[in-house]
């Protein structure tokens, strides 16, 4: 499973009742360190599919969402469990970094 496009309007259902962990991974299409990490993020998203749900939310088409999260340097990349907050990280990742991230959530 690849990821999915997080919005305003699929947040409360893709995210906050999403039965697994979910990574989001906030970005915009200008980013650079965005564009490093997002092979990264779409390979997180195929090898734990089904254990972790993958989203990516455009900070520019949903700035709402961004500024909920208190987004003011990107990428930002949060793991919501059962409906909360359970880790942000700021900046580019490794791949071992982000997976430590959701790790110990599935």
């Amino acid at each position: 499973m690849s990821s999915i496009e997080i919005t305003t309007a699929n947040f409360q259902k893709e995210v906050i009742q999403a039965p697994v962990p979910v990574l989001l991974d906030f970005w915009a299409p200008w980013c650079g360190p965005c564009k490093m990490i997002s092979p990264v993020i779409d390979k997180i998203a195929e090898e734990y599919s089904g254990q972790v749900k993958v989203g990516k939310i455009n900070i520019d088409e949903n700035s709402a969402l961004a500024e909920k999260h208190g987004i003011i340097s990107i990428p930002t990349l949060i793991v919501y469990k059962d409906g909360e907050m359970a880790a942000q990280k700021n900046g580019a990742a490794s791949k071992y970094d982000i997976e430590a991230m959701f790790k110990k959530l599935i």
